[in-house]
């Protein structure tokens, strides 16, 4: 069996209390690297440059938190952000609610920006309008293109502090996966996922498992049903903004042989869509080799209709899901997840374009893996 030599099957409905949630491997301190934040000023303020504006607010969960370099502007994660932030040629200026500010200055406020308040039951637009006057500043929908090409070369710290996640990310899958058994259900695996994702010091954002019996839906949200004699996890985790996701399954027996030639075939589409993401090349052409790869593997060519194929990653699950009308150029540094997905299967890794080649962030070196084209790809572990 391919289990990793500090790991026991469990039996039973014990997962969660199986096993202490490892406390966290890397440090959560706010990241508040000067130099990518200076970098992140530049590129908005060649933004304003462009449009000919001198102030831009920032209102997404988004670009609040690429700009502020990981603050953490939520309380609810089904919320909108608590705090605003308005650009403009003198300066950041952040805007929140009075029972927020104090908070928001001790353990997330990056040096150099200027904090304004509203009553709790006030309008963020009170404050903007009195510190831009009369026409107010440019709306972040409307430069919504330019700001996510502003976002996907990836800076030096925040490059760090995305690898640091996939990796605290993908070895919470293993702890979790490797000490399931049949009669685990996919709520305890949900659970158990989300007590090391917080532990790590990231927000588990999604969250899904099917067992053998639910293995048709691609967004499973867990339930109560065993795994049975099959399963799949995904995680999508967020810590300093950044989001890395990554799916796995596990199976209890040797698997059918239809199920392990679907297994290669999906690396094989994956594989080829990795071959297209190169520098230089536009996500519509990717997304056109996507709809090849399927049919060429045996797939058929209308399996992408069925679910969404991934695209640029970062400070978005996806940002954007690529399809064919997505006109975005690759560049160096940037990240991606992709997830092409076929009946009964599914490969997804968050990846980054380095200058050695296609690096995979969400490796676990305990999970098994294959060689598919030069990098490591993950097997389903056998339990």
């Amino acid at each position: 069996m391919n289990v990793p030599a500090s790991a026991t099957a469990l039996a039973g409905s014990a997962l969660t209390g199986s096993a202490p949630v490892p406390t966290p491997q890397t440090g959560t301190a706010l990241p508040g690297n000067l130099h990518d934040r200076a970098a992140k000023r530049r590129r908005v303020l060649d933004i304003l440059d462009a449009a000919g504006r001198d102030s831009l607010l920032l209102t997404s969960h988004t670009a609040l938190t690429w700009y502020l370099d990981g603050s953490r502007v939520h309380i609810s994660l089904a919320g909108d952000p608590i705090a605003a932030l308005l650009v403009d040629r003198t300066g950041d200026h952040l805007i929140t609610f009075n029972n927020e500010a104090e908070r928001l200055a001790a353990e997330e406020l990056p040096p150099g920006v200027e904090l304004h308040t509203v009553p709790w039951h006030g309008q963020f637009a009170d404050a903007v309008g009195a510190l831009t006057g009369p026409g107010g500043p440019l709306a972040e929908k409307a430069v919504a293109a330019e700001l996510r090409s502003a976002r996907q070369p990836m800076l030096p710290g925040e490059s760090a502090r995305y690898a640091r996640l996939c990796a605290d990310a993908a070895r919470a899958m293993t702890d979790v996966l490797s000490r399931t058994a049949p009669e685990t259900t996919e709520f305890e695996v949900a659970s158990a996922l989300a007590a090391r994702i917080v532990a790590a010091g990231a927000e588990p954002l999604v969250l899904l498992c099917n067992g053998s019996s639910r293995g048709a839906f691609r967004h499973p949200l867990p339930t109560p049903a065993p795994l049975g004699r099959r399963a799949m996890a995904v995680v999508c985790a967020r810590r300093h903004g950044l989001v890395a996701n990554l799916t796995r399954w596990v199976r209890f027996d040797g698997g059918t042989p239809e199920e392990r030639d679907a297994e290669e075939r999906i690396a094989a589409v994956e594989a080829d869509i990795f071959d297209a993401t190169v520098p230089g090349a536009r996500l519509g052409g990717i997304f056109a080799e996507i709809q090849a790869a399927y049919a060429r593997h045996g797939f058929g060519a209308d399996q992408w209709t069925l679910h969404h194929q991934g695209g640029p990653a970062g400070y978005a699950g996806r940002d954007p899901r690529a399809t064919a009308d997505t006109d975005d150029v690759v560049v160096p540094d940037q990240a991606f997840t992709w997830n092409p997905s076929g009946p009964g299967v599914k490969i997804e890794d968050t990846v980054q374009l380095t200058p050695a080649g296609t690096r995979v962030l969400t490796l676990d070196p305990r999970w098994p893996a294959s060689d598919v084209n030069g990098l490591p790809r993950p097997l389903t572990l056998q339990l």
